[in-house]
């Protein structure tokens, strides 16, 4: 099956991190975020935010988990995943995403699956889910 919506970050809030006897030519940045999202996936998502971005040359990589509840395909219930992507000043590459499995909840349990975010040129962000639901 597959779900698809547009989502806006309605906070995002960034977090002290740990000092680190490591440095790198870009600095690593932590952020709690939640996200509304609406369409065929409807509902709100908590966001642990990670990244070592370049916010000058628009070059890095975040690092996300997120758990959602409301409904997909007109399914209700909580998930979580995870997505992951790069970029080298335009676009996204290496991208990666998943539903975590076991973490479903209520009409979502069981869930499994994949999908993508893509950023309009307008700031528009989709998603998408291609996922299975137990019969």
């Amino acid at each position: 099956m597959r779900a698809s919506g547009t989502f806006t970050v309605a906070e995002f809030i960034p977090a002290p991190v740990p000092e680190s006897d490591i440095g790198t030519a870009t600095g690593v940045g932590f952020a709690t975020m939640r996200k509304e999202f609406r369409g065929e996936v409807a509902g709100r998502s908590s966001t642990l935010f990670t990244a070592a971005y370049d916010q000058a040359a628009g070059v890095g990589t975040y690092v996300a988990m997120e758990s959602f509840t409301g409904t997909l395909g007109g399914a209700e219930g909580t998930f979580n995943f995870a997505h992951a992507a790069t970029t080298l000043g335009v676009g996204r590459n290496d991208e990666y995403f998943a539903v975590v499995p076991g973490s479903g909840t209520g009409a979502l349990a069981g869930i499994t699956g994949t999908g993508s975010i893509v950023v309009d040129e307008d700031g528009t962000h989709r998603i998408h889910f291609d996922y299975e639901l137990p019969e």
